[in-house]
């Protein structure tokens, strides 16, 4: 993929909703309370460490992007990802490699591929790896040919099948082996997909692309040898209006339980998953459908929405996703990026740039309607100390804090719950059109409720001058409810720079409120913040760079900030060790 400057991608969607807004008479109030007479905690503190997290994946230092080419192969997670090793900013792109026995601690190998011959000799991107027949592993990837950013994809192999680590790759000189045609966009054309085998015989990938502002994913077919591809008449799928479509992802679900499947599988009860990374709101999106395999196309379900609006894999700081099958435990595994918030200067001050947020199982939820995505079981081994708290009743502006743990550095999984849905606020008719994460600025967590806001006040300072809540907050439609998961970074920092990125991401959570209960499970990391609503129905990962709240300085609270008194049923906590990434 290709990455835009930051003040021209991140805030592109905040300003398109910022112009909806004026258009449409909608206007919030708001201040940022500057505190000078605080003296900043981290200006005491090594730059490159105050924020580097402690069990997220990331190298020792430079940039980092996209997860390339993910794969289980022969007992070892290959973890293939875009890097810079020249510097704290996008540029210079190969492709580093790492490999694990467990997704959580990994050991860093010399780069896979880097840019090296004609085919890719400005570029390597992204890409995709594909286990062929005979147990041969192959990897796909966009190479950049001119100063026009011409984009072909090519191919690689292991240079040595018995190693067991895959150290060393090939580029054989046959490549490209995919060429964009006079109908494509060649610098919009790119991040080609784990290939599958359709029931012909033929291997099929994507590639993403766009005309027109028209977004798709272009089919090409290849016979067994996997080297000759054409382009198929049509493609996959395409929706208007929606930009370029990235880093494209195809791969099928069952309908019966929680398994992953192979991404060549096609038989009976499964959907297919279609999920492409939108280059203009730089979020990932999804839809649930049908592959038809005569036809070559897909076509989503009725209930899943084909554009902006549409389900996304996580609702904040979460792009450039790819999966795998992970066939040694039978279930698919997702992998994504999380880029900075904070100023280009800072990333350069502090000499690195991005993480990768927890590997995530992902299946299709019994309702088939959307993706349920949890933190791998094998994350759990770095679970440390524990507190627990049981039957805690929390009325109106009440909060209580979680201690005993290092709560900078913590996995917390909390269940609250309430007596009555009654309390719930109307929901205003004219939000019907706005996203969930500017209700979630209009309704933040210190606007008091009815039923909520409550959650949790992650990485805060003492005094709450710095905090990032996890919070849920339950309107009333007609008579249907509306569970709004905020995670809300305009309080994160004292840092008062323009061009820090501090939003209040949301998104609403498909729960059934019989039982007047949720979930929430927030996985913090010192400048990360990923969270789970309802057993992972709803994910939002935000990216915080607190002054006060840093080490043994930072608090934990769980808080209740609506008028129906909610119980902490049971919250478990845990210190987190450290991950070892070398």
């Amino acid at each position: 993929m290709e990455i835009l400057r930051r003040s021209s991608s991140l805030w592109v969607l905040p300003i398109l909703l910022l112009c909806f807004f004026i258009n449409n008479g909608v206007f919030v109030d708001a201040s940022h309370k500057v505190y000078m007479h605080l003296q900043s905690t981290t200006s005491h503190v090594d730059a490159s460490k105050v924020h580097r997290t402690g069990y997220h994946f990331q190298p020792p230092k430079n940039w980092i992007n996209d997860p390339n080419g993910p794969m289980y192969y022969n007992g070892v997670y290959h973890l293939f990802y875009q890097y810079n090793p020249k510097g704290a900013i996008w540029g210079n792109i190969v492709w580093a490699h790492s490999v694990s026995k467990d997704l959580i601690n990994w050991i860093p190998l010399e780069p896979a591929i880097y840019p090296s011959k004609v085919f890719d000799k400005y570029g390597t991107w992204s890409g995709s790896a594909t286990i062929l027949p005979g147990n041969k592993p192959v990897i796909l990837y966009t190479g950049i040919v001119d100063g026009n950013k011409t984009q072909v994809q090519n191919y690689a192999i292991p240079a040595n099948m018995s190693d067991p680590y895959l150290r060393k790759w090939i580029k054989p000189d046959n490549n490209p082996l995919i060429v964009a045609d006079k109908t494509i966009n060649k610098s919009q054309f790119r991040d080609p997909t784990t290939a599958w085998m359709g029931r012909d015989g033929n291997w099929r990938i994507l590639v993403g692309s766009v005309r027109n502002h028209r977004g798709k994913v272009i089919m090409y077919k290849s016979n067994k040898n996997f080297m000759k591809w054409t382009k198929a008449k049509h493609p996959l799928h395409s929706a208007p209006g929606t930009g370029n479509w990235e880093c494209p992802d195809f791969f099928p679900v069952s309908l019966k339980n929680k398994d992953g499947l192979d991404t060549s599988y096609n038989g009976k009860d499964i959907k297919h998953v279609l999920k492409v990374s939108f280059d203009v709101t730089r979020f990932d999106h999804y839809t649930i459908g049908t592959y038809d395999t005569k036809k070559d196309q897909y076509f989503p379900d009725s209930t899943s929405i084909d554009g902006w609006k549409g389900l996304r894999l996580d609702y904040g700081n979460y792009y450039a996703s790819k999966t795998f099958f992970d066939s040694g435990k039978n279930r698919r595994i997702l992998l994504g990026w999380a880029n900075e918030s904070d100023t280009v200067d800072n990333d350069v001050r502090k000499g690195w740039a991005g993480v990768h947020p927890i590997p995530r199982k992902i299946w299709l939820d019994p309702s088939g309607k959307q993706l349920v995505q949890w933190p791998v079981q094998e994350l759990e081994t770095l679970r440390k100390k524990k507190v627990q708290l049981n039957n805690k009743k929390l009325n109106k502006g009440e909060k209580v804090e979680i201690k005993g743990i290092t709560v900078a550095q913590a996995d917390v999984e909390v269940i609250f719950s309430f007596t009555s849905l009654d309390k719930a606020e109307p929901f205003d008719p004219s939000w019907a059109d706005l996203y969930a994460q500017d209700v979630c600025a209009i309704k933040g967590s210190t606007v008091q409720g009815g039923l909520g806001p409550f959650g949790l006040l992650t990485l805060a300072s003492k005094n709450l001058e710095e905090y990032t809540p996890v919070f849920f907050r339950i309107f009333k439609a007609h008579d249907k409810y509306k569970v709004l998961m905020c995670s809300d970074a305009s309080r994160s920092s004292l840092k008062n720079e323009t061009t820090m990125y501090k939003p209040s991401f949301a998104g609403y959570v498909d729960v059934d409120l019989a039982d007047k209960k949720l979930s929430l499970r927030s996985l913090i990391d010192h400048s990360i913040v990923e969270s789970f609503g309802a057993g992972g129905k709803t994910c939002i990962t935000s990216r915080v760079y607190p002054t006060l709240a840093i080490f043994d300085k930072a608090h934990l609270f769980a808080f209740n900030n609506g008028a129906e008194r909610i119980t902490i049923e049971t919250l478990n906590a845990w210190s987190m060790a450290n991950a070892k990434l070398h």
